[in-house]
């Protein structure tokens, strides 16, 4: 647009040249034109008068020469006056020609001038773009900087007013089981002084009822027996019974009080150990497994059935391998079975309001946490298949959510850059912690909760201190992370078509994986450790599934041409007989070495 306007602006300059000069001109083309008639007009005089010469030569040849050079001479008088008069006009057109040349040339030069300029303000005005556009880009970063500032202030602001609405909340039940406390000890108190008063009582009774009881027994007299120094003891008592002698000689029938706890078991039952809310009951959960005992590569497709309406996106076998959980696109989790080497149909578990996007069964294999885009976690019993609690606080969708290890606390990860800590006790939102980044995936241990962005970091959070201890850059933004199980090895999966082993005792890269014709198909690309540790499993964009020895780094075997689209996520069974992979359209396969 501005080099049209440029272009029409030195047209528009060019035309008004044109005219200017064009107007000087005209007259001298004028002149000019009446100059060539004259001369025209010159040289048919010219010729007429040679005619007439020789006609009035032929007719007077008898005149008298006379008037004859009389008539040639005024027609040579005013054919010279009329000739200077031609000269007069030719030095006047001359001189105009001169001076339109000379302004000709200053036009011309006044032209250059301006042309000069005009690529001078051309240069200007691309140095005044470029700055424009540098202030543009400028412009967005510190928008995009406010919008993080400002995320990041609604985050600790969210945080603080939970905190703020927690320690209010905590002084109300610290006052309140104070007041209890205190009532409870006050009349733990007045019934302990109440039972040791009548005890009291009691066992003086019984003692005045067994000294009477001895006094009126009467003694066998034996001649070993000591009477006289008791009789003298006697004697020197005033005739005061001894309590401890008498008791010495009769056979006590009291027994051994045990002593109050009506105090500490009241105070126990106040701040005791509650029981577990979560608790697996014996007819609800499944044993888990622990590490299986041999752990089996698959080499076979034994099951190819169709899972969900569209794209599944998450796979999860239950703590003890019976049960296998996906969760997919048309908002369902649905549980299968696996008997005899297929997947038989349990249940479905409904109540999400978009696509799952993560799935997770708890140590015991009673509830089943998701993950979903309509921004919640939700949380079913899988006995019953009824939903328990639904998590909201998200701002954007909810890509990750995993069961801490004491099943009472979740930690949830979100596209909105932040990672919430939830207590399923009390259905709150324990802490919120800006990340910075989104957060694809989210492993845990016993205190330390590790995240996988999109910047291509891996972030290590300690819950105690509510905060960041490490963070580690990969080369790729970061997709997947698994646990082996001893915790001390954490797998990633990244965009750029690797696969990280990291030490957590060093918090290091151990090895990388990779191999020919192995691509990353989505940003929720899951994999997974075998069992054991010794193994990975991965899928590919191209519908393959990879096995990894994690010892030699190599691949150790390619499974393909079952899956027709990108494979989204991988489970190993806890007992090592199964692996089962989903993809993006709605298949899934379990696979087995049978």
């Amino acid at each position: 647009m501005e080099q049209c306007v440029w272009r029409r602006h030195v047209s528009d300059q060019l035309k008004q040249r044109d005219r200017v000069q064009r107007q000087a001109f005209e007259e001298l083309i004028h002149q000019y034109t009446r100059l060539l008639e004259k001369s025209d007009l010159q040289a048919v005089l010219s010729e007429r008068y040679q005619a007439d010469k020789y006609e009035l030569q032929r007719g007077h040849e008898g005149g008298s020469d006379g008037s004859l050079q009389q008539e040639v001479s005024l027609m040579r008088i005013r054919h010279q006056e009329e000739l200077t008069e031609l000269h007069k006009k030719r030095g006047e057109l001359a001189q105009n020609v001169i001076e339109l040349n000379n302004q000709i040339q200053q036009k011309d030069k006044l032209i250059q001038s301006n042309e000069a300029k005009m690529l001078q303000y051309q240069q200007q005005i691309s140095g005044l773009e470029g700055d424009c556009r540098d202030l543009r880009g400028l412009l967005q970063d510190l928008e995009r900087a406010n919008q993080t500032l400002k995320d990041e202030y609604d985050a600790l602001q969210i945080t603080f007013c939970a905190l703020e609405e927690k320690l209010r909340k905590t002084s109300e039940d610290n006052q309140e089981l104070v007041s209890r406390w205190m009532a409870e000890k006050s009349q733990e108190a007045n019934k302990l002084n109440a039972e040791n008063e009548k005890d009291t009582r009691r066992r003086q009774a019984k003692l005045q009822k067994e000294l009477a009881d001895a006094a009126k027994e009467p003694l066998p007299i034996d001649p070993d027996d000591d009477i006289e120094v008791l009789a003298e003891e006697a004697g020197k008592g005033g005739g005061e019974t001894s309590p401890s002698r008498a008791l010495s000689r009769t056979p006590s029938k009291k027994t051994s009080q045990p002593p109050p706890g009506g105090l500490m078991d009241s105070i126990s039952n106040i701040f005791g150990r509650r029981a577990h809310p979560y608790s697996s009951s014996p007819e609800g959960s499944e044993a888990p497994s622990g590490v299986c005992a041999e752990v089996r590569v698959p080499t076979t497709a034994i099951h190819v059935f169709d899972a969900h309406d569209g794209e599944v996106n998450a796979v999860s076998f239950s703590p003890g391998s019976r049960l296998l959980a996906t969760g997919g696109m048309d908002r369902k989790v649905k549980l299968w079975e696996v008997v005899s080497g297929r997947c038989e149909p349990k249940g479905s578990l409904t109540g999400s309001n978009a696509g799952i996007t993560s799935i997770e069964f708890d140590s015991a294999g009673s509830f089943l946490l998701a993950a979903s885009n309509d921004f919640a976690s939700r949380l079913w019993t899988v006995e019953d298949s009824r939903l328990r609690h639904t998590l909201t606080g998200h701002s954007g969708k909810v890509l990750s959510a995993r069961f801490l290890l004491d099943n009472t606390r979740i930690v949830s990860g979100s596209y909105d850059r932040t990672l919430k800590l939830w207590d399923l006790r009390s259905k709150v939102c324990m802490k919120t912690v800006f990340a910075g980044s989104s957060c694809n995936d989210i492993v845990c241990t016993e205190q330390c909760v590790m995240s996988g962005h999109f910047d291509k970091k891996v972030r290590f959070w300690d819950i105690r201190a509510e905060s960041m201890v490490q963070e580690l850059q990969l080369q790729g933004r970061v997709t997947s992370l698994d646990l082996n199980h001893d915790r001390t090895e954490l797998l990633s999966c990244s965009r750029d078509d690797l696969l990280t082993i990291i030490d957590l005792r060093t918090v290091s890269v151990r090895h990388t994986l990779s191999a020919q014709g192995f691509k990353c198909g989505a940003d929720w690309t899951r994999v997974t450790f075998s069992p054991d540790g010794c193994y990975v499993a991965g899928g590919s964009a191209d519908g393959a599934l990879y096995i990894w020895n994690v010892l030699t780094g190599k691949v150790e075997r390619t499974l393909d041409r079952s899956h027709s689209s990108a494979i989204n996520s991988v489970s190993w069974s806890p007992s090592g007989a199964y692996v089962v992979s989903v993809e993006k359209s709605s298949k899934a396969i379990l696979w087995s070495d049978m």
